[in-house]
């Protein structure tokens, strides 16, 4: 046990200084982000939800009892508090079903989950497959407190005992509202998501030929990296687009075809494949952001796309331009 961890033993969570407090629950920030974030489907939302967290565990932190651990007395506080933020403010998934308050999440920050370890490759599994945007979408079309019983028993483990005490319930609605939610995510989750197996060579070789035929604007190419079934969103705009048909009658009605002066950066989101574009700006000589698309692969081709504006990349960690580098004029 950590010093800290010792501490709280102790002393216990009441007794503690602020900054000694503020540290305890720091070293959680990054698990509970993730949690808020699958909850809100928000980045900034999440962001939000934590810092609230934070100060509600300060204010109540005489109601910790030592009958759970810290963190997951923290974990209850979060929870509470994105239920309290979807009953406030959170619209319903528009008609077509598009989750217009979506946004992508850094692999960089994933990075910084506690890992599992070598011997547990189900839980390596959940955690990839759980933070998919197309995870994170179906579970925006749960009502709320089903949505937290979903992602506390199927993605943290929790007992149903622990999540029925958590929201106020008897085990057997927590399992009745746990049925709903999983026959709901069968609803709203790809029928192929379970052949998709991250990020492999095959991948990495189709999103560097991706990214390539869309710098040159080569349409034909690009549509003939997608699935007849494709399915095409582009948060926070309202249209969910399927089939490919669809989707190049778009790109051609918005000029993709024209589009000139294109740069594009691989990089991964969401534990996904994504491709950065930046566009030349001649006023400021440099390639400034433009959107970027996260790709869902399966069975060697590109089977959704979510495209993000370029508000998205300070929080993607992606550069704020790019210098010419080719002399251009």
């Amino acid at each position: 046990m950590t010093t800290l961890g010792m501490r709280l033993e102790e002393v216990g969570v009441a007794q503690l200084d602020e900054a000694t407090f503020a540290a305890a629950a720091e070293r959680h920030r990054r698990e509970l982000h993730v949690h808020c974030y699958r909850m809100l489907g928000s980045f900034q939302d999440a962001e939000d939800a934590v810092q609230e967290t934070f100060l509600r565990a300060w204010r109540r932190r005489e109601t910790f009892e030592g009958r759970s651990t810290f963190r997951a007395w923290l974990y209850r506080i979060a929870t509470n508090t994105c239920l309290d933020m979807l009953a406030r403010k959170r619209p319903q998934p528009a008609t077509g079903g598009e989750v217009m308050w979506l946004q992508p999440y850094p692999d960089a920050l994933l990075d910084e989950l506690p890992a599992a370890g070598a011997d547990e490759p189900e839980a390596l599994a959940v955690a990839r497959e759980t933070i998919e945007l197309a995870y994170v979408v179906a579970v925006q079309h749960l009502a709320p407190r089903p949505r937290a019983a979903l992602i506390l028993r199927d993605v943290l483990g929790w007992p149903a005992k622990e999540v029925a005490d958590l929201l106020g319930d008897s085990v057997n609605s927590v399992n009745s509202a746990l049925q709903r939610a999983r026959a709901g995510m069968r609803e709203h989750l790809p029928a192929d998501r379970q052949e998709w197996t991250g990020a492999d060579d095959d991948n990495a070789d189709l999103v560097r030929r991706f990214a390539d035929a869309s710098v040159a604007a080569d349409i034909d190419t690009v549509a003939s990296m997608l699935r007849d079934d494709v399915r095409y969103a582009m948060p926070p705009w309202a249209g969910l687009l399927v089939g490919r048909d669809e989707v190049v009658a778009d790109w051609t009605a918005n000029g993709f075809p024209e589009m000139t002066g294109l740069r594009a950066v691989p990089t991964s989101v969401n534990r996904q494949p994504a491709v950065a574009a930046y566009q030349w700006d001649a006023g400021e000589r440099a390639y400034l952001p433009l959107t970027i698309d996260v790709l869902r692969v399966s069975g060697g081709k590109v089977s959704e796309v979510f495209i993000f504006g370029a508000d998205r990349f300070p929080s993607l960690g992606l550069p704020e331009r790019l210098e010419d580098e080719g002399g251009r004029r």
